[in-house]
Order: C-alpha cells, then structure tokens, then sequence
C-alpha cells in the first residue's frame, strides 16, 4: 500500500489551556510532513483574531502550509476580504472557503445584508485576487439543505467553476460512501481534487452527534460496537482500528490524500498515520 499524503485541521484555542493543547498537536503531528494544517474559522472579531494569530504562529513555526478557513458570516464583503488580504499578509495564502454555519443558532443561514451570499461568492472574489490556493468543503451525504444528492454535487461543480482548486469533504464511516461520491462527481464532470475527511473517533457520543446535526448516516452496528467498546473500556482500540481499515480501503481505491479532522488531540490521528506506514520526517521547532 502506498502512503498517502495527510493534512491536518486544528482549531483555534479559547483559553491558556486549549493553547497547550494546540500546540501539543501542532507538536505531535508536524513531524509527519502534512501537506497543510487548516485552521477553523468563527464569526465574530474574537474567534476571527485568534484563527489569524494561530494561523500566524503554525505557519512561522512549523515552516509548513496552513490553510486558515474563512465564512461569510456575520461580515461584509469588505471586511471578509480585508481578513482574507491579513492572512496573505502573514503569508497564509492558503484558505478553506466556507459558507459557515447560522449565526446564533439559527436553522437557516441569512447572509450579511452588505456580505457574500453564499460560498460560491466568496470563492469568485478569493480567485478574483490572484494570490490564494482555495480549498471547499464538499457533502460525500447530501448537504441537509440540498434536495439530493445530484443538487449537492451540482452545487459543488459550481465552487470548482467559481475558483476553487480543492475539495474536502465532510467525515463519514464507511469507505463506500466516499468512493460512490467521488465516481458521481466524476460522471458530473468534476476533474479537480476531492479529499477525504477522516475523523478518528475520540468520544462516540459527541461523534454521533455531531454526525446527526450534519446529515451523515450512522450505521446501526456502529452504535452497538461502541457500546461494547466503552463498556470493556476499548473505545480508543476500536477508534484506531476503524478509521485504519476505512483509510486503507481509500488509499487501496486510489485515494491519494487524506485530511484528519483533529479536534485538537492529536493522538488516535498519530496512531492512525503511523498504521498507514506515514512516519515522521521533520521535527517542530521554535513552538512557544
């Protein structure tokens, strides 16, 4: 099997101890080479600074690429555009484009009376610049607001034709729905890269949850293989031993990069890499 190539997403932190926490990933999982960490991305001034100054820190530290996500949320054009203009400041000339999720918990995303609309917006005015490696994000399951899955990926080929180099897609449990999305964008005339979105389970419970809010399907086995696992305390075993079989069947069907969701505790991740034979090349350094 070859090794893929990996990435990492990581969020911002809120408090000294998620701080450590960050760096502590960036620390564990540097090392492996990623072709880019990402870094998510809230509304608000205060989330909005700290996805920057992380983004800042990873990149001046790590010395590798980091993609830092960027929403239509909550701003104006301009002021979206002025923070995508500080992220190629410092450099981060990679950015994940994003819709972003309702404000406030709302059930339905309202844009900005003077801000983008939608992604694809975001996107044209990103490429409109001439400086930014975009990436997307992409629903193997059929977005919770598209009708089917033919609308879902029809609006994905239009991110591609907005400016969009790369797709990564939402996490999933089974490699088939992965790789029936990737033929159905294909036969949609999608050429561009599609990367999967792998997230090692490291509490079934908030995973499952998650998955729900998000559209993507739980298989009833998985559920009761998880309640026997936590019950004989081998939650973490059966984690690795999931996401590595999944991962394998991707990388034996052709899939050449995959992007661990890492929610900050790089551990199971580490595992997962080093089972997919993806072994430490350079060290971090300068991490303060």
């Amino acid at each position: 099997m070859t090794s893929p190539a990996v990435s990492f997403e990581v969020f911002p932190p809120k408090s000294v101890d998620a701080s450590f926490r960050l760096w502590d990933t960036a620390q564990a999982l540097a090392p492996l080479a990623p072709r880019f960490f990402s870094v998510t991305y809230g509304a608000g001034g205060t989330t909005r600074d700290l996805t920057h100054d992380s983004a800042h820190v990873l990149r001046r530290t790590s010395g590798l690429p980091v993609a830092a996500h960027l929403t239509c949320v909550g701003a104006s054009k301009a002021e979206t555009m002025e923070v995508a203009n500080s992220f190629a400041e410092i450099g981060v000339t990679d950015i994940v484009a994003l819709r972003g999720d309702p404000e406030n918990g709302a059930k339905v995303f309202t844009p900005h009376p003077e801000g983008f609309a939608n992604s694809v917006e975001l996107i044209e005015a990103l490429a409109a610049r001439g400086k930014f490696t975009l990436r997307v994000g992409a629903y193997p399951e059929p977005h919770p607001e598209s009708a089917d899955q033919a609308q879902n990926i029809e609006w994905l080929k239009r991110k591609f034709d907005a400016g969009a180099d790369e797709a990564i897609t939402q996490f999933f449990f089974d490699a088939d729905t992965f790789l029936r999305f990737r033929d159905d964008c294909a036969a949609a005339g999608i050429t561009k890269t599609i990367t999967p979105g792998i997230m090692p389970i490291t509490n079934w419970k908030s995973a499952r949850g998650f998955a729900t809010r998000c559209g993507t399907q739980v298989p009833a086995w998985l559920d009761d293989a998880f309640e026997t696992a936590i019950r004989d305390d081998r939650h973490d075993l059966l984690s690795t031993a999931l996401c590595t079989e999944m991962c394998s069947t991707l990388v034996d069907e052709g899939v050449e990069n995959l992007h661990f969701y890492t929610l900050n505790r790089p551990e199971l991740t580490r595992s997962v890499c080093r089972a997919l034979d993806v072994t430490a090349q350079t060290t971090l350094s300068d991490v303060a």
